[in-house]
C-alpha cells in the first residue's frame, strides 16, 4: 500500500480540523467508483443530439408518454402515502410479532428484479390470478394491460422508499415531545397534526420525492404486469425501450429528460436520504453543561445561595427585583393522592401547594413515578385523585398534569412564544390571549426578549427557563418535573433555581421534582421522597432527611458518611464492612440490638491525626488518604482503612497543609461517639 496523500493545505476541512492523510489503496479504488457512476452519465451528455433535442422531446408519441408517466406516478404515490404512511407508523411505534418479517416484505421490491415483480402481480391480480377474477367480477376492475395497472406496478416498487424513510424519521422522534405535548392538554390529533407532522414533514417530503421519483422511471415490473399499450400503459422508460430500436438519437433526449428529473429530485434532497430528514433543533448552551452529579458527595455541590439553612426559606411574593408580579396558582387549589402499583409501589399524599423532592439512586423508579402519574408506562398503575376528581382512566391530555422531562422538550419548530402557549391553546384559549398569558410567563421567568426565537437559538438555561414557564402557563393540577436543572452549569443552575424557587412558593397545586442534586432538594422542597428500588424508604422535610437519613445513598448524596450495620449491646454497631462503632455513652439504637441500622457521620466530624490521638475519641482508626477534593473553602479527604469502610474528612486547606496531605499519606481518623448518628432500616 503506498503512501498517505495528504491535503495541499494544512488547517483545511470543515471547523479548521486538520485533515488525516487519505491512504492511497482507498483513495485510488474511490475515484474509480465515482468515474463508473459518473461515465454512463457522461456517455448521455455526449451522444445527445442538442440542436434535435426539443424537438424529439415534443413529438406526438414522447408527449403522450410523458403525461401518462406524470398520471401513473402521481396515483402511485397517493397510493403510497395512503399504505405507506400508516405502515411506516406501525413498523416505528408498534410491537408486533413478525415485525422483522413484514420490514422485510416491504423492502422485498427494493432487491427484487423488476420483471420478477411483474410476474408477481401478475399472478396476483390477473386474469388468472389470486385476486384478479374477484376484481373483475365485483368491481369490473381488470388491473392487467390497464393505466390502474401501471399505477399498481409502479407503487409496488416505489412505496418502499416513502416507508423506510418515514419509519427511520418516526423512529428518530424524540417521544417526549409528543409526551410533553399530550400533558399539556393536546389531544392524539392535535399532538400529530401540530408536533408529529410538523417534525415528520421533511423527512415525508424526502420519500414522497424518492417515491414519485422510482414510479416516473419504473420500467420492468410495469411492462410484465401493464404491458406497453400506447395511451394506455406506455410510460416514458417504455418509450425509450421502443425509441432505441428505430430511433436512438430520440431515445438518448428521452433519457437525458428522466435523467434530469431524477437528478433535480436528488438535489432538491440534499442529503435527507441520508439520514437529514428530521433535524430536531439543539441548543448549544454557551453557559456550559453541568457535569453528572456524584453521588458519593465529592462533587462541588456549590455554595447555596440562601445561606447555611435546610429548611425551604419563605419567599415574599414580588420580592425579586424586575421579576414582575407573583405568578398565579393553579386552575384550582388541588391535593394529590395517588395509590401505585407495579414497579413502583407506596401510597402518595400531599395537599395542595406542597413541593416533593424525589431522589434515589438510578433505576430507583423516580421517572417510573411521574410517568406513572401521567399514564405513560405499563411498568407502575397509579390511581390518581386531583382535587378529588379521579383521573386515573383518563388519557393524558385530560388529567390535567404538566410534564417538563430531563431534556425540557420545546417544540424545535415552534418560537419560545409559541411553545409557552402551547398548552393553552390545547385548552381553548383563544390565540390572542394565549399569546398574551404565555408572554407574561416569559418575562415572569426571565426570558421575556426571547420570545420570537427557535429552541435552538437558546442557551441551556433559557431553554430550561421556557420549558419551565409553558409547564406553569398550562395552569395544571400537578406539575412534575424530571431533573430540570440537570444540563446546567453550576452557575446558571444557581440562578434557575432561584427563580424556579419563587415560582413554586406561588403555585396553587402539587409539585414533584426528580432531582439528582441535594441543593435543589433542600432549598426547593417542602418534603423529600426518597426512593430505592420502586419503594418508599423515607417521606420527610428536607431538614430530617438531612439528619437522619434512612438510606446510604441520600447519606452519601449529602456528603455524609454512611455505614450500615447490626445495632450491638450497649450502644454498638457491628459494621457490615467489619469493623466496631461506638455511639454515645447510654444511647438506645432503635428498634434493639440484632437490628439492620445505618450510621451517618458527617465529614466535618472526622479528624484527622499523623499520630494515634489520646483522649476522648472512641472510635480511632488508622488508614491511608486516597484522594484530596476541594469543595468551595474546604477539602475533602477520602481515608481508606482495614478496619472499617471508606471515610470521608473535610477539613480546611490549612489543616491539610500543617499535617502535608498527599495522596498515599498514612494518618489515623478519629470521631467521637456523640457524633455518631444511627437510624433504623
Amino acid at each position: 500500500m503506498g503512501g498517505p496523500v495528504r491535503s495541499g493545505r494544512p488547517g483545511a476541512g470543515a471547523g479548521g480540523a486538520v485533515r488525516r492523510g487519505v491512504p492511497a489503496g482507498l483513495l485510488v479504488p474511490a475515484l474509480v467508483g465515482v468515474a463508473f457512476l459518473l461515465l454512463p452519465l457522461v456517455g448521455v451528455l455526449a451522444r445527445t443530439d442538442w440542436p434535435s433535442l426539443l424537438h424529439h422531446l415534443t413529438t406526438p408519441q414522447v408527449t403522450q408518454a410523458l403525461r401518462l408517466s406524470l398520471v401513473v406516478s402521481g396515483w402511485a404515490l397517493l397510493l403510497s402515502l395512503l399504505m405507506g404512511v400508516p405502515l411506516a407508523w406501525l413498523l416505528a411505534r408498534v410491537p408486533f410479532p413478525g415485525k422483522a418479517l413484514v420490514r422485510s416484505l416491504v423492502l422485498l421490491p427494493m432487491v427484487l428484479p423488476p420483471t420478477v415483480g411483474g410476474v408477481a402481480l401478475l399472478l396476483a391480480f390477473g386474469r388468472r390470478g389470486v385476486l384478479g377474477p374477484w376484481l373483475e367480477s365485483t368491481f369490473g376492475l381488470t388491473l392487467p394491460f390497464h393505466t390502474a395497472g401501471a399505477v399498481v406496478a409502479a407503487a409496488f416498487v416505489a412505496m418502499p422508499f416513502l416507508v423506510i424513510s418515514l419509519e427511520g424519521a418516526l423512529a428518530g422522534l424524540r417521544p417526549s415531545l409528543e409526551e410533553t405535548a399530550a400533558s399539556l392538554g393536546a389531544g392524539p390529533l392535535r399532538v400529530f397534526a401540530t408536533v408529529t407532522l410538523p417534525l415528520l414533514a421533511p423527512a415525508l417530503a424526502a420519500g414522497a420525492a424518492l417515491t414519485w421519483a422510482r414510479a416516473l422511471g419504473e420500467f420492468g415490473a410495469t411492462i410484465t404486469f401493464a404491458g406497453n399499450l400506447p395511451g394506455a400503459t406506455q410510460t416514458l422508460p417504455l418509450q425509450v425501450y421502443l425509441l432505441l430500436q428505430d430511433s436512438p438519437e430520440a431515445a438518448t433526449s428521452v433519457s437525458l429528460l428522466l435523467l434530469v428529473i431524477a437528478m433535480a429530485v436528488l438535489v432538491a434532497l440534499r442529503g435527507r436520504w441520508t439520514g437529514g430528514a428530521v433535524r430536531e433543533a439543539r441548543a448549544t448552551p454557551p453557559e456550559g453543561a453541568a457535569a453528572p452529579a456524584d453521588p458519593a458527595g465529592f462533587a462541588d455541590l456549590g455554595a447555596p445561595e440562601e445561606g447555611p439553612t435546610l429548611e425551604k426559606p419563605p419567599i415574599r411574593p414580588g420580592a425579586e427585583v424586575g421579576a414582575g408580579p407573583a405568578p398565579a396558582p393553579a386552575a384550582e387549589e388541588s391535593d394529590l393522592r395517588a395509590e401505585l402499583t407495579g414497579y413502583t409501589r407506596f401510597p402518595l399524599t400531599a395537599p395542595a401547594g406542597t413541593t416533593i423532592a424525589v431522589v434515589g439512586p438510578n433505576g430507583a423508579g423516580k421517572t417510573t413515578l411521574l410517568r406513572a402519574l401521567l399514564g405513560l408506562t405499563p411498568r407502575a398503575h397509579a390511581e390518581v385523585l386531583l382535587g378529588g376528581r379521579d383521573v386515573t382512566r383518563l388519557p393524558t391530555h385530560r388529567r390535567e398534569v404538566a410534564w417538563v422531562p430531563q431534556d425540557g422538550a420545546l417544540f424545535p419548530h415552534l418560537s419560545a412564544l409559541a411553545n409557552t402557549a402551547y398548552g393553552l391553546r390545547a385548552r381553548g384559549v383563544p390565540r390572542a390571549e394565549a399569546r398574551r398569558q404565555a408572554r407574561e410567563w416569559l418575562t415572569r421567568l426571565g426570558v421575556g426578549e426571547l420570545a420570537g426565537r427557535r429552541p435552538a437559538q437558546l442557551s441551556g438555561g433559557q431553554a430550561q427557563r421556557v420549558a419551565l414557564a409553558r409547564a406553569l402557563a398550562a395552569r395544571p393540577r400537578l406539575l412534575l418535573l424530571d431533573e430540570p436543572l440537570a444540563a446546567l452549569d453550576q452557575t446558571t443552575r444557581a440562578r434557575v433555581r432561584h427563580t424556579l424557587r419563587r415560582h413554586l412558593a406561588g403555585f396553587g397545586g402539587v409539585c414533584l421534582i426528580v432531582t439528582h442534586d441535594p441543593v435543589e432538594a433542600v432549598s426547593l422542597a417542602d418534603r423529600v421522597l426518597v426512593l430505592e428500588g420502586g419503594e418508599a424508604v423515607q417521606d420527610a422535610p428536607p431538614a430530617e432527611v438531612t439528619r437522619h437519613p434512612r438510606s446510604p445513598w441520600v447519606a452519601r448524596m449529602l456528603g455524609g458518611n454512611a455505614w450500615e450495620g447490626t445495632a450491638g449491646p450497649d450502644g454498638t454497631v457491628e459494621l457490615a464492612g467489619g469493623g466496631l462503632l461506638t455511639t454515645a455513652p447510654g444511647e438506645a439504637i432503635p428498634p434493639g440490638p440484632g437490628a439492620p441500622v445505618l450510621a451517618v457521620i458527617a465529614p466535618e466530624a472526622v479528624s484527622l491525626h499523623l499520630a494515634r490521638p489520646e483522649g476522648s475519641p472512641r472510635n480511632v482508626w488508622a488508614g491511608t488518604v486516597r484522594e484530596l477534593t476541594a469543595v468551595g473553602s474546604r477539602l475533602r479527604v477520602l481515608v481508606t482503612s482495614p478496619e472499617v469502610p471508606a471515610l470521608v474528612a473535610e477539613i480546611t486547606p490549612a489543616a491539610a497543609a500543617d499535617l502535608g496531605l498527599t495522596d498515599g499519606t498514612r494518618v489515623w481518623t478519629a470521631v467521637k461517639a456523640t457524633e455518631v448518628t444511627v437510624v433504623g432500616l
